[in-house]
């Protein structure tokens, strides 16, 4: 069996598609000899991409997610599911941060996120470093999704906080304070609807010290980009291996 037979295998295995990580911790059932390289993950990685562009077996759906060329994306969620939306949202940070050569930490590890796959699939680091006292660290535990700085010491360099309910939102506001004596940008990705409300929110005289810390994204905003940043990565892919 070849490393493009091991890896169609773990994709079967998995309904279809695979994240990077589901490859990693799997391909070895199929393909024994596939971690003896001190560089495996970029061999396995090499292999992968050499083959997309034939677009025969395997396809790019995602920044980091591929599937076998048969395989029949999920739609993404409505706007109406918040349980669904909330994890297809912090499934995009992930990726994101991954995609920015950061190191990323969900507080919602089983939660779903799109095709067969969970935010454990995309999140790199499982447990949060103790960058600092307990206290702090067990807070920021809670936080949706986590941007680590790789080199060096890991400390966190961007929380993104998930709203789908104003009444969410001063907690949101909190607990991205937790780390206010880092250089760490607090984000706050909610629906447009909720805009005018973190407005309200972020004026208060409580906020007003850390006010331009905070930025608002919107969900349709962030597809948006996270979309664009796809199809411009696939495209490189084809064009330039």
């Amino acid at each position: 069996m070849t490393k493009l037979d091991a890896i169609e295998r773990v994709m079967l295995d998995n309904g279809g598609t695979a994240s990077w990580n589901i490859i990693y911790e799997n391909i070895e059932k199929y393909y024994p000899s596939a971690k003896n390289s001190t560089k495996w993950q970029e061999g396995i990685r090499g292999v992968l991409y050499r083959e997309l562009p034939n677009s025969k077996r395997f396809k790019k759906i995602g920044l980091g997610i591929f599937a076998l060329a048969s395989y029949h994306e999920e739609v993404k969620p409505s706007n109406n599911d918040k349980i669904r939306m909330h994890s297809f949202i912090e499934g995009i940070c992930l990726e994101l941060g991954n995609f920015d050569n950061y190191l990323t930490y969900t507080a919602d590890p089983s939660a779903e996120y799109r095709d067969n796959l969970h935010l454990r699939d995309f999140a790199t680091v499982k447990n949060l470093p103790a960058f600092s006292y307990s206290e702090i660290v067990r807070e920021a535990k809670n936080i949706d999704v986590i941007w680590l700085n790789k080199k060096g010491l890991a400390f966190p360099k961007r929380v993104i906080e998930v709203v789908d309910s104003v009444g969410t939102l001063s907690s949101a506001f909190n607990r991205s304070l937790q780390l206010q004596n880092f250089m760490t940008d607090f984000y706050i990705v909610a629906p447009e609807k909720h805009h005018e409300k973190y407005l309200q929110t972020i004026n208060l005289e409580i906020y007003q010290a850390q006010k331009e810390r905070f930025h608002f994204i919107n969900y349709d905003n962030l597809i948006d980009y996270y979309e664009t940043v796809s199809l411009k990565n696939k495209l490189e892919s084809k064009l330039f291996g």
